[in-house]
């Protein structure tokens, strides 16, 4: 009997040992391998929107398909952004016409202006030529070699072209000012053709197309539907790249660092690995402890927590090779963080 209780007590102590050893062995491995099962699926998303309004006429796609980078979603009625595109175009050729007919009228103008400018050099000879023959003539009045009605002829002919110097500078100081230019036309040429390429591009962007492969949802329109610039239609899923959000206690984080490797359990199928890494670490999470309210105030709980709760931050861990019929925004998973790895 008292070797029986010895045994059993024994026993007990065996059992007790291995309880604790457990124990440290679990609260070891956790410390050393950081994992959570508070954890979802995440990638990047847009609200696609179109930057031209008008009637959709054409609805390309479904909910939840999936699509490739330049495929067509939508197609917006082209033919209001058509007419516009053809009047601005119409517009620049007349403009375009106008400046070359202007152009040669401008040139008649300075052609007339140098004929007006020779006309300046004409007449300063003659009247130099018939002030020069006047000047030479009139001495020989008093010798009575020439007669008066002679230099009186002189006189009047320095006279008249005098006179007709005075009106060929005239002539071309007004031909020189009637010369005009097409420097006005030329600066809203740049106008019209700032609002053809304006045009151009509204005109392109009535068709739709995805910016990167990816996943249509929360498509809820159908064709006919109005769509409003900036105003959005259905949502894109970026298929490209897909994340686990694993939100650590705090007390893990000093073993997690951004480029460690990670590995990542879907509860949708537990039984697949997918590798991953981290990518980067939460610097900021509202405590529900406390904080400010909306009016600025500080928010203190009435309550007291005899139990403190270690606090959550999220780990952004990227998907190695995500296959795409598995991964869904908001699917919940479970994170891991391997020890011994740099």
């Amino acid at each position: 009997m008292a070797e029986r209780k010895a045994l059993g007590r024994i026993v007990g102590l065996g059992i007790v040992l291995a309880t604790i050893a457990l124990a440290v062995y679990v609260v070891y491995d956790l410390d050393q391998s950081p994992r959570t099962d508070d954890a979802f699926v995440r990638a990047d998303t847009i609200g696609v929107a179109s930057q031209v309004s008008g009637r959709i006429a054409g609805l390309r796609v479904r909910d939840n398909q999936a699509v490739k980078q330049g495929d067509v979603l939508f197609e917006i009625d082209p033919e209001p952004y058509r007419h516009a595109l053809e009047r601005a175009r119409a517009a620049l050729h007349s403009l375009e016409q106008q400046i070359g007919l202007t152009q040669r009228d401008v040139n008649a103008q300075k052609f007339a202006a140098t004929a007006a400018r020779a006309n300046i050099d004409r007449a300063e000879a003659q009247a130099k030529q018939a002030a020069d023959t006047l000047a030479r003539t009139e001495p020989l009045l008093a010798k009575e070699y020439v007669t008066a009605e002679q230099v009186d002829q002189l006189r009047t002919a320095k006279r008249s072209a005098d006179a007709a110097l005075e009106v060929a500078r005239r002539d071309a100081a007004r031909a020189a000012a009637a010369v005009s230019g097409v420097d006005a036309l030329v600066a809203k040429l740049g106008e019209l053709r700032a609002a053809v390429a304006t045009a151009e591009y509204d005109h392109r962007q009535t068709v739709v197309r995805a910016p990167f492969d990816g996943r249509v949802i929360d498509l809820d329109i159908a064709q006919g539907e109005y769509a409003a610039t900036g105003r959005r239609l259905f949502t894109l899923i970026d298929a490209r790249t897909w994340y686990v959000i694993a939100n650590f206690r705090e007390t893990a984080l000093k073993g997690i660092r951004p480029g460690m490797p990670a590995e990542v359990y879907l509860m949708s199928d537990p039984g697949k690995r997918f590798a991953g890494t981290v990518h980067s670490i939460g610097f900021g999470v509202f405590p529900e402890e406390g904080g400010s309210s909306a009016n600025g105030l500080p928010k203190v709980p009435r309550s007291i927590n005899w139990v403190r709760v270690a606090q959550r931050f999220p780990v952004r861990i990227r998907i190695e090779d995500p296959p795409a019929e598995l991964f869904r925004i908001g699917a919940s998973a479970v994170a891991l963080i391997p020890p011994n790895r740099p």
